[in-house]
């Protein structure tokens, strides 16, 4: 017994079989270049990842955007609790909506253009 065959247990290294028919060459030469085009271009590919993340910015900025107006429209909700009614709104409101006024004020108003 060599050294090689002591420490391996085979005489010589096995030998892979490569196809010899040009035909199947082809058909692996297509499907491994076809999964590259793939993972580059395709719908999970590299350059789709970065689209994607493009799209996640913009909308985390959308977020929060609406975060903020949600908050804002949150306080306004706060002011007219019934409970305890913020006396600035409520004469806001009443002027805007209903057309109260103090007797000291003066309405002027402007034509639309």
């Amino acid at each position: 017994m060599t050294g090689q065959e002591f420490i391996t247990g085979y005489s010589e290294r096995p030998q892979v079989a490569l196809p010899n028919n040009p035909l199947r060459l082809w058909a692996a030469l297509f499907v491994l270049l076809a999964l590259a085009g793939l993972a580059i271009i395709g719908p999970w590919g590299v350059l789709a990842w970065y689209e994607n993340s493009a799209v996640l910015d913009q909308r985390q900025d959308k977020i929060t955007i609406l975060k903020e107006e949600i908050s804002a429209l949150q306080n306004r909700v706060d002011l007219l609790d019934p409970e305890s009614v913020d006396s600035d709104l409520a004469g806001e409101l009443a002027r805007r909506d209903l057309g109260v006024l103090h007797p000291d004020e003066v309405v002027i108003t402007l034509p639309e253009d």
